[in-house]
């Protein structure tokens, strides 16, 4: 599996379909795996939190999710085949649920968000199945591990915020043996309706991060990470 560096995270050249390749060699060897899709600012809290490092390190798959994750690897003539975005991935995940006869289960996302998701993918993509469903507002998850193992999910999405949900899956699921888990972000807000990805052409075009700035002009803060990103990859490049 080709890799490359960025800032010292190694990210898996796949594109989507390997990655679905990926899942289903997982699936069948049936050990914990963790799926990370990456984007500038999964790589830059990885430069400042060692044990969020340490998941993305110890993943079985790191792929490119963010057009800065793009331009990064085409800065350090190492070009990535395509960007798989974690939206992207789950949803060829749940549009070939039910011939695969995978079985999910959702953890994150407000109170009510997961169920409303969950309500509008079943009636999308006709027999999943979706096992079981916690919002992400939870203080102690004791229960939570005992429903997970007790419905033995093959795919689970957590979605508690970048950096706490694959902290959680490492610390906490990994140990009960669910075979692939995947941190998805607010894609429970988008599935639920509660938000709107890009119009197509913006995804296309590598401005999904743009939208949703306009969207909610609070997220600057978070947006200039990505010049800070890209300059410390070309810092990263020279000194190389």
């Amino acid at each position: 599996m080709d890799k490359i560096s960025i800032l010292g995270v190694e990210i898996d050249n796949l594109s989507l379909e390997e990655v679905l390749g990926a899942v289903d060699r997982y699936l069948k060897k049936g050990d914990p795996s963790l799926i990370v899709t990456a984007n500038p600012e999964i790589i830059m809290l990885a430069r400042e939190d060692a044990s969020f490092r340490a998941c993305l390190d110890e993943a079985q798959t790191v792929v490119a999710d963010g057009i800065g994750i793009i331009i990064a690897s085409r800065l350090l003539g190492t070009p990535l085949k395509q960007r798989v975005a974690g939206i992207d991935l789950v949803t060829a995940l749940f549009e070939q649920a039910a011939k695969k006869k995978y079985r999910f289960y959702f953890v994150g996302a407000k109170p009510g968000v997961a169920e409303r998701a969950a309500a509008n993918i079943k009636d999308s993509y006709p027999g999943i199945e979706i096992v079981g469903i916690q919002h992400g507002y939870f203080q102690e998850d004791a229960a939570i591990i005992e429903d997970i193992a007790q419905k033995k999910p093959d795919i689970l999405l957590v979605a508690l915020g970048m950096g706490k949900q694959e902290k959680w899956i490492k610390k906490r699921i990994q140990k009960i043996g669910v075979p692939v888990s995947i941190g998805v972000g607010g894609s429970f807000d988008v599935f639920a309706g509660e938000a709107r990805r890009a119009p197509v052409w913006m995804q296309k075009a590598g401005l999904e991060w743009l939208y949703r700035l306009l969207k909610q002009p609070s997220r600057i803060g978070r947006m200039m990470k990505l010049p800070v990103f890209l300059l410390a990859v070309l810092a990263s490049k020279k000194k190389n």
